[in-house]
């Protein structure tokens, strides 16, 4: 690439539609991860741009909500399509901001894509149920109607994604969004909001501000949840952030989806296939520079197979390629910056102190320039579940443990906070159905001989506990989406009470 990245960046910006007035001049500095280079600067809206952003939002939604919802999915099948045209440059830009391999990047507005096919079929889906009722002559029904604004509030790691799957399922049930990416990632938005606008032009007749971006920092992302008109707030990041987002909302008596931390793992039985294991721990633990909510960062190996599995691990995460994603075919990109290179170094002296053994996690200096931080993956033999092992560091660290009894290490792996993703492998019947019941991983997702990452659209996607509890994409997601009511109707001519109450006057 003989371009600076900057330059890069602007034209994949100006292929994608992004006006130049849109990137350039403000007071938000954009940085590359992968060069550390200052990429764009932009104009920041606050709080009063969030409450001029969500009256616009309110009139769309008493628009929108009367359109059809197989018309509503309309607007989303014409958004795949213009994401499918403008795939690779999205995908570019995706590696560019986040720090991603083009793969990864690419398999990102993928995922776009399948959320869009998703949301049309669900378009014409959004199915009521018919109850059985105790009184003659009166029906009983279920209904879904629009909820309102949805605020959306994405972090750095999945910038387009996590936007794709509450905007298909928000536009398809009848409510617009106000979007507040990442400070991190603000350039992947505004491509977004662009390409959008493509396809709202070719639908026709959508109300205008169907959906808006607000670039900002703290404020601005505290006005949108304050903000008593906003109906869901669906919210991802930190445990941190959920603690400080969830009650705010619930004190105007608001709706959220949470998805917050995953301190995820995995458990290797003696059963296992190993060559299978350690291909999926390596993907699952070192993919997108361990940055990923669903990155393995916990693994508890049989004692018969420890000595078998664990050095083979130690080796591919020795040779294991980082460099620069853009110019290099190297499987691990850099993290996305300063602190999150010092929390990962900072976790790695306090598993020393804590007697671990720990291969791995020193910086690669000669991967780019001196702002960008590119590390090794770090490989950390622990001699117990303590310490920073409970805790989750955002960054490719993976704490291996030996167990020798699965209900010793199912009760470990459960032995934590968060709650999001899971695995187990194993060739043993029982010891996978054990894994998935409930008394197995206490997950929102739990897979058998498969890693924690790389989850598809058509399952709900979330965790419990400090996770958050919140599900996006697919399965029933929508009906978070969605208010409910419950109907009534009476066809006879008398009127009969439930319960066989009487109350004659």
């Amino acid at each position: 690439m003989t371009d600076s990245i900057a330059t890069v960046t602007r034209d994949v910006l100006d292929r994608l539609g992004v006006g130049s007035a849109l990137y350039s001049g403000g007071t938000l500095d954009s940085f590359s991860p992968v060069t550390g280079e200052r990429i764009a600067q932009l104009p920041q809206q606050g709080p009063a741009d969030v409450t001029a952003a969500i009256d616009r939002a309110v009139t769309a939604f008493r628009a929108w909500r009367t359109v059809p919802a197989p018309r509503r999915g309309e607007l989303v099948r014409l958004l795949g399509e213009e994401l499918r045209t403008s795939k690779d440059d999205l995908g570019r830009l995706v590696s560019i901001e986040a720090g991603k391999s083009p793969s990864e990047g690419a398999g990102e507005v993928q995922e776009m894509i399948d959320i869009c096919d998703f949301a049309v079929g669900l378009s014409r889906q959004l199915y009521g149920l018919t109850i059985a009722t105790e009184r003659p002559g009166h029906r009983m029904m279920e209904t879904w109607h629009p909820l309102g604004v949805v605020g959306v509030i994405s972090a750095f790691n999945f910038p387009v994604a996590v936007w794709s799957w509450n905007t298909a399922l928000a536009l398809v049930c009848g409510n617009p969004v106000v979007w507040k990416p990442s400070e991190k990632t603000p350039l992947t938005a505004l491509a977004c909001q662009a390409i959008l606008d493509r396809a709202l032009a070719r639908f026709g007749d959508a109300p205008e501000a169907l959906s808006q971006v607000i670039v900002g920092g703290r404020e601005t992302g505290e006005a949108l949840v304050e903000d008593p008109r906003v109906a869901l707030v669906s919210a991802t990041g930190s445990t941190r952030m959920g603690r400080q987002v969830g009650p705010k909302v619930a004190a105007r008596f608001g709706r959220t989806i949470l998805e917050l931390g995953g301190n995820n793992a995995g458990i290797v039985c003696p059963s296992a296939d190993l060559d299978m294991a350690l291909r999926a721990i390596a993907f699952g633990a070192m993919g997108t520079a361990g940055q990923r909510c669903t990155t393995m960062r916990r693994l508890f190996v049989h004692d018969s197979v420890y000595d078998q599995l664990v050095p083979g691990l130690v080796k591919a995460y020795a040779s294991v390629t980082v460099g620069n994603p853009l110019t290099t075919p190297a499987l691990v990109g850099p993290l996305v910056d300063r602190a999150a290179h010092d929390a990962m170094q900072a976790a790695l002296q306090a598993a020393k102190a804590a007697g671990g053994t720990v291969h791995g996690g020193t910086r690669v200096t000669d991967a780019g320039p001196e702002a960008a931080f590119y590390v090794r993956p770090a490989l950390v033999e622990m001699p117990a579940q303590t310490g920073p092992v409970l805790e989750e560091t955002f960054a490719p660290i993976l704490y291996v443990m030996c167990y020798s009894d699965l209900d010793d290490a199912i009760a470990q792996h459960n032995a934590v906070g968060a709650g999001l993703s899971s695995s187990i492998f194993t060739t043993d019947l029982r010891e996978a159905e054990t894994f998935l019941s409930a008394a197995g991983s206490d997950c929102g997702i739990a897979n058998v001989n498969i890693g924690t990452s790389g989850a598809e659209i058509g399952g709900a996607f979330g965790g419990e506990k400090e996770t958050g509890g919140g599900r996006e994409s697919g399965s029933d997601a929508w009906k978070g989406y969605m208010r409910r009511a419950t109907n009534t109707i009476n066809y006879s001519r008398e009127l009969p009470l439930a319960q066989g109450v009487s109350f004659d006057i």
